[in-house]
């Protein structure tokens, strides 16, 4: 196969000229490239880029939020045959310095003054920088840093270039190879420091078209793209799926504007981890609190419909008339009201995956008529390995291997693949890319799992942290801290257990729902550490607990719990960019509260450090209370 995405992207200019390539929001107006505007800006700032120096095999970092520029800047460095590095925007200074240095990028490109200035704070780190250049020119006019230069400045050295050389750019793109290297994508860095995945245009191309093949995703689709870039699925959907089919994507003004900038925009489809939909169903739940007995009522009626149709269907059990006909009744007064706030009306399929998503969650979306499937894969095969068909979705499985992907179980339970979208290995990392494979050549995935009776793949847990009670239970810490999630008063739950008489459990609030309760309910307070401390709040969190327990084995139940003084932050390295909790590292970090679990102490002085943007270490000190975990019956007879 000779096709890179460069490409595609001239193929798209040509063939589909005039249709809608790329939008961004900016000052609240849409504003629009179509394919031949796309391939323009992208031939004279590739240009640009040669002008400067810029060579085969040179790499070229993006930081920012979804733009327009920046994914022209990656696909730039494609045309001339180097190799793209998305990083972290809010990755702290150190982290960055890391994964730039690592990649050894020359050109970095960012997407405002912000970023800016982490990178000239950093120059001395980075020995391999060579240029800056920066999008948003706002805040910039009074640097005079000869590191740095504003997009269109590129482009315009690019157009000169071009004048006396109009064909340097598709002689460049013509000579580009399939098997090039088109991506380094940083892993999350759930285990220790990240690893650079060599992705190659093959690969990318090959789990885009599978993808597109099987979920009939076409031109004129539209696609919001608001996942962090430095993200593989984003990489996946933004650059290769949209260049593959011609569909639409648009980027949303900021990261705050996203909610209200779907809504705007209707999609036909989208992806989202799990976060995405729990916070969903979390603001939800308390505007349906916050409503008039009429509509709370009616919302929570229809609600049990919902999910009880989705239930019976998901099972194959024949669904009641009156089942029916309520459903058909709650579309019209409830869930296509719900789908409109939430900007899915025009979606045919939306997509979760990176980590489990709660089955209640599942099946509350489904049930409201939102085609939500799990999709399943890892960096290390372009984001994409498995999805769940339209009919057959449901919250137990990942769905089934995409075409020509070859899945097997291993002796152990770990999941091993083999794929058309596998990756070329770590970037100078040798030892990792040989311990990530078998003898025989599939890919360890890392994860437990196996296939059921439909021939859906069903993934536990990560294979390190299956484990088992000092009982001999099997501990499974996702799939507790899922049930636990459930509540829109919690943000986070982690989960412990191995070799342990029992389960435990860390919360972290969700400051938003859990401070609207507090107002509801006259307390006040004064932050996060102020409400985590209320004992009104440590009642509400183990009632929610209870509720939890009684969808869980006897065995999982959580008995004890604290509710962390701070939220879990990936810049204190508690969890990754991609919102993945760092296990090893916070069990160690929360070694003596652990411990307090099962020594059944009541409260754990604790010193917590914490990191701020510019890497500046600070502490929280205080006392962090445990409680213990009513069970349902004895909840039900108090209330």
């Amino acid at each position: 196969m000779k096709d890179t995405l460069p490409v595609l992207l001239r193929r798209n200019a040509r063939q589909m000229a005039d249709r809608p390539a790329i939008r961004e929001k900016d000052l609240g107006v849409w504003q629009t490239w179509n394919w031949r505007d796309y391939f323009a800006h992208v031939r004279e700032f590739a240009a640009g880029l040669a002008a400067d120096g810029f060579q085969r095999g040179d790499r070229l970092a993006v930081i920012g939020d979804n733009r327009r520029r920046l994914y022209a800047a990656q696909l730039a460095a494609h045309a001339l045959g180097g190799i793209a590095v998305p990083a972290y925007q809010d990755s702290i200074a150190s982290e960055l310095a890391y994964v730039l240095d690592h990649a050894g990028v020359s050109v970095i490109v960012v997407e405002d003054q912000e970023q800016a200035d982490k990178i000239l704070s950093l120059r001395d780190r980075l020995p391999s920088m060579r240029r800056l250049i920066y999008d948003d020119p706002r805040g910039m006019t009074q640097y005079r840093d000869p590191l740095l230069v504003a997009f269109p400045v590129v482009e315009a050295e690019g157009r000169a270039l071009l004048q006396s050389d109009p064909a340097l750019v598709d002689r460049a793109i013509d000579a580009g190879q399939a098997d090039d290297v088109a991506l380094i994508a940083y892993t999350s860095g759930t285990t220790g420091a990240p690893k650079g995945a060599m992705i190659h245009h093959r690969a990318m191309i090959a789990a885009a078209t599978n993808f597109a093949r099987i979920e009939g995703i076409v031109a004129g689709d539209e696609w919001l793209s608001y996942l962090p870039m430095a993200w593989v699925g984003d990489s996946a959907v933004s650059l290769a799926l949209t260049l593959i089919t011609g569909l639409t994507i648009s980027c949303p003004e900021s990261p705050e504007t996203v909610r209200r900038d779907l809504r705007e925009l209707g999609p036909t489809g989208m992806i989202g981890p799990p976060r995405i939909w729990e916070n969903m169903l979390s603001e939800l739940t308390v505007r349906a609190a916050d409503a008039t007995p009429l509509k709370r009522v009616i919302f929570e009626r229809f609600r049990s419909v919902a999910e009880h149709y989705e239930l019976l269907r998901s099972e194959g059990t024949p669904v009641p008339v009156a089942l029916k006909l309520g459903r058909a009744l709650g579309e019209f007064l409830v869930y296509r009201p719900v789908r409109d706030q939430l900007g899915l009306v025009r979606t045919r399929a939306c997509y979760t995956g990176g980590a489990p998503l709660g089955a209640e969650t599942f099946r509350f979306f489904r049930g409201f008529g939102v085609n939500l499937k799990q999709i399943y894969g890892a960096t290390e095969v372009s984001a994409l390995l498995a999805c769940q068909p339209d009919g057959e979705a449901d919250p137990n499985s990942v769905g089934r291997p995409l075409p020509d992907v070859e899945v097997r179980i291993a002796d152990d339970g770990e999941v091993q693949a083999r794929a058309p979208g596998m990756f070329a290995g770590y970037y100078r990392q040798e030892d990792a890319t040989r311990g990530s494979f078998t003898a025989d050549g599939w890919l360890r995935m890392g994860d437990a799992g196996f296939f059921d009776t439909r021939g859906h793949l069903v993934v536990i847990d990560r294979a390190r942290d299956v484990g088992k009670l000092s009982s001999g239970e099997a501990f499974a810490p996702q799939f507790i801290e899922n049930k636990l999630k459930f509540s829109p008063y919690v943000r986070e739950a982690v989960a412990f257990g191995n070799a342990r008489p029992f389960v435990a459990a860390m919360i972290a609030i969700d400051l938003a729902t859990v401070g609207n309760w507090a107002e509801r309910h006259g307390l006040t307070y004064t932050s996060y550490l102020d409400l985590a401390a209320r004992p009104e709040i440590a009642e509400l969190i183990a009632a929610e607990l209870a509720k939890a327990n009684a969808t869980l084995p006897e065995g999982q139940r959580v008995r004890r719990f604290l509710l962390l003084s701070k939220e879990f932050d990936a810049d204190d390295a508690e969890m990754t960019r991609t919102r993945k909790v760092r296990r090893g590292f916070v069990a160690e970090k929360y070694a003596a509260a652990i411990e307090a679990f099962y020594s059944g102490a009541a409260s754990i002085e604790t010193v917590l450090e914490i990191t701020y943007e510019d890497g500046r270490k600070g502490s929280v000190r205080g006392s962090m209370m445990i409680h213990e975990v009513p069970d349902a019956v004895s909840l039900k007879q108090a209330s």
